[in-house]
């Protein structure tokens, strides 16, 4: 018998007032999922959820008679969420798919543990456990596939893609947190044949998917597999096919310096490096607005260096200059360009509009233009203080002051 190690989440005082509050005399409910598999693995757990055959309007009532507060969250499809002792619980009743179209499933409650897990992903997550005792059930071969990083689907590939077609791109996902090399054939080629149907996915859906895809740790293999087998035409036309290469040098970068960059930046690696289509592919994934301008910011740095990197911070940020440094620049001015932000604060402008007036300036439009030209010397001057400061003030407000005099 297969049990889970030893952890303190296990023993949490909020899950086990969950469990008292959903035990049957079947037994409690089952963590199933992530929590089962990360567990297995030994990798931190952070959400637990659990699986119960008791319908969840009974779910709720027996949480609300423990004083635990029921959330229904997902109450069609029999997911209720449980705040106990400060944590969190997603629970939901065994289910089965009466019909699915690709998008979304209809689905029957069910009091078969099989039957739930049929319906399920991939085998390593159809892995249950009981709580009290860290027995785990295996209904599909996923203890020896988690063993072997065995990413395979339950039963058909193609008949789990058809029920959803997300699962392709979450196929990849976890090909490339869990996948020990090894490629599933069955699955790779009904993911191929599968892609043109991700068309009929919300943008939302898609987008969610993807990121998630390009901040993992090493999504090279994944993005490479993806390319090769057309996965990306459906939903990213614009993608170059040079893109894994890029993607691969940077995370080679990433590895060599000890720095991550951003899921954005990651993403660009794919793109032409180009702003209106990095707009546009926003626009249609329907990408936050901070991603739209960061896109466009790193896009924008395609020309950095050692040189100006610290100027390209002072109006992008520390973070977006790291990255446009791991982008952009050639491999032997890198470092170079990478010290420059190490322990590095971004400095405020010192000169403020009264000082200009002090200096004899009428209040108006000249004072906003002045200052610009002030702030712009003194970013290209790398960001002096003290007497040179001072000097770069007076010689644009003796022109300013000149300028004005023969108007």
């Amino acid at each position: 018998m297969t049990q889970l190690p030893a952890a303190d989440w296990l023993h949490s005082p909020g899950l086990a007032r969950v469990v008292t509050a959903l035990k049957t005399a079947q037994g409690p409910p089952r963590l199933v999922g992530g929590a089962v598999r990360d567990s297995l693995l030994g990798l931190s757990v952070t959400d637990i959820d659990l699986a119960t055959p008791i319908l969840p309007d009974q779910v709720i009532s027996r949480l609300e008679a423990a004083q635990i507060k029921a959330v229904p969250t997902g109450i069609d499809h029999g997911t209720v969420t449980a705040v106990a002792s400060g944590e969190t619980f997603e629970i939901t009743t065994l289910r089965r798919d009466v019909s699915t179209d690709g998008r979304r499933a209809t689905v029957a409650f069910s009091e078969d543990w099989r039957e739930d897990a049929a319906r399920r992903d991939f085998t390593l997550n159809a892995l249950y456990a009981d709580p009290v005792t860290g027995e785990v059930f295996d209904y599909f071969g996923g203890l020896n596939d988690l063993k072997t990083r065995h990413l395979r689907f339950i039963g058909n590939a193609a008949d789990r893609i058809d029920e959803d077609h997300l699962r392709i791109l979450r196929y990849f996902r976890f090909l490339a947190r869990f996948g020990g090399g090894k490629v599933n054939s069955e699955a790779l080629v009904a993911c191929a044949d599968g892609a043109p149907k991700m068309m009929a996915l919300s943008r939302e859906r898609i987008a969610s998917e993807l990121m998630k895809i390009m901040d993992l740790t090493d999504p090279g293999q994944a993005v490479r597999l993806m390319a090769e087998n057309g996965i990306f035409q459906a939903f990213l036309p614009e993608f170059i096919g040079q893109g894994p290469q890029i993607l691969k040098r940077l995370i080679e970068r990433e590895q060599r310096h000890s720095l991550r960059a951003s899921s954005t930046s990651r993403l660009l690696c794919l793109l032409p490096a180009d702003v209106q289509i990095a707009d546009k592919i926003a626009m249609r994934l329907k990408l936050s607005n901070r991603m739209r301008k960061d896109m466009a910011a790193l896009i924008g740095g395609r020309s950095i260096c050692a040189d100006n990197i610290r100027a390209f911070a002072f109006h992008n940020g520390l973070e977006s200059a790291r990255d446009a440094a791991l982008l952009f620049t050639g491999d032997s001015d890198l470092p170079a360009a990478l010290s420059q932000l190490a322990d590095w604060k971004i400095p405020e402008f010192p000169v403020k509009g009264g000082d200009i007036i002090a200096k004899g300036l009428t209040a108006g439009p000249v004072v906003a233009q002045t200052i610009k030209e002030i702030r712009d010397s003194w970013i290209a001057h790398g960001f002096p203080a003290g007497a040179t400061l001072g000097a770069i003030v007076d010689q644009y407000v003796a022109a300013a002051l000149l300028a004005s005099k023969k108007e």
